[in-house]
């Protein structure tokens, strides 16, 4: 049974939605606010998050990054703004869907099955720490955040998280970007490349823990155990 988390404090709206979406054959948690709705995803069991966008403790907004930075599930919003901005806001934070109050109880349906196939149907979003990539919308985000990357860089990083734990040699490294990018990499522009790269994603370049060297062999991508 898909296990679903609303994050509304109205209760009104609360008993009557979840009661329909449990008739529709969902199991469904609640919560009223951004910290309550945290502790029920660490439980690791929600499998769609439906967010208002007004909260008593801060935005869904905000909920919905950190939900993104987090955890690999969809999204869609439920909220009375309706406007272009509150929309777009949304959907470039990451959220799946975005439908305006009020709204028909048996369409909201459709398009939770709707985005759920579409969830289960896509390649999964590589993660390597705080950093996440979307390798259909060659999109990275550092802890929720966008990030921005040269197209170099970002053929890089995804050669990276696709090998996880690999020691991957320089010249392996180098074989692989030419042939993915099409542009000329020296030994010694790889090296500036690495560096660029390390400087936007570690917490500390100068002791890197995402992208570590293995003297003598290479480099390996990984957060140090």
């Amino acid at each position: 049974m898909t296990e679903l988390l609303l994050v509304e404090d109205d209760p009104v709206i609360v008993s009557t939605l979840s009661d329909f979406l449990r008739s529709e054959g969902f199991s469904v948690s609640v919560a009223g606010g951004q910290r309550q709705a945290m502790a029920q995803l660490a439980a690791g069991h929600i499998q769609l998050a439906l967010l208002d966008v007004g909260l008593p403790d801060g935005s869904g907004f905000a909920l919905c990054s950190a939900i993104k930075a987090q955890y690999n599930i969809p999204v869609i919003f439920l909220t009375a703004l309706d406007d272009e901005i509150s929309t777009v806001t949304g959907l470039d934070l990451g959220g799946d869907d975005y439908i305006a109050k009020p709204f028909r109880p048996r369409e909201l349906v459709s398009r939770i099955r709707g985005v759920l196939r579409r969830s289960a149907s896509a390649p999964p979003q590589l993660t390597l720490g705080p950093v996440r990539v979307d390798p259909v919308r060659c999109t990275a985000t550092l802890a929720g955040k966008p990030l921005t990357l040269s197209p170099l860089e970002y053929r890089l990083l995804l050669l990276f998280l696709n090998h996880p734990g690999a020691v991957l040699s320089r010249s392996r490294i180098l074989d692989e970007i030419w042939d993915l990018a099409g542009d000329y990499v020296t030994d010694n522009t790889l090296t500036v490349y690495i560096k660029r790269l390390r400087d936007k994603i570690e917490p500390d370049p100068q002791n890197p823990t995402l992208i570590r060297t293995v003297r003598g062999l290479g480099y390996q991508a990984g957060e140090a155990p």
